[in-house]
């Protein structure tokens, strides 16, 4: 399993980036995934997720509204469309495959993650 992010970078506020994550090694489509992001000296934060054909998305509050998941099974890729960008969202930003939806999502393998910073 392989995962591999890409489209960080630096941003002022109010800003948009969009995130990719290229999946290898596995069946893509036959499994959910998540973005989980964690800014310096805190956990992990679960932000999105996606169900297998795309059609059932999930946000945490804090980017509801402002972020967008997406995936494209054919291309085995992961996005996340991040627009109205705050300082708060200033994280590393892993992509992972999920293995079950309890009161956080529960994921085996992600990536090394791309840094997203907002700041003017």
């Amino acid at each position: 399993v392989h995962l591999v992010e890409s489209g960080g970078g630096m941003v002022q506020p109010g800003g948009s980036l969009r995130l990719s994550c290229a999946a290898s090694g596995f069946t893509f489509s036959s499994y959910d995934m998540t973005w989980v992001r964690q800014a310096p000296g805190k956990g992990p934060e679960w932000v999105s997720g996606i169900n297998t054909g795309g059609g059932l998305t999930y946000y945490a509050d804090s980017v509801k509204g402002r972020f967008t998941i997406s995936r494209a099974n054919a291309k085995n890729t992961l996005y996340l469309q991040m627009n109205s960008l705050k300082p708060e969202d200033t994280a590393l930003y892993h992509c992972a495959r999920v293995t079950g939806w309890g009161s956080d999502p529960e994921y085996d393998y992600w990536g090394q993650g791309t840094q997203v910073t907002v700041s003017s």
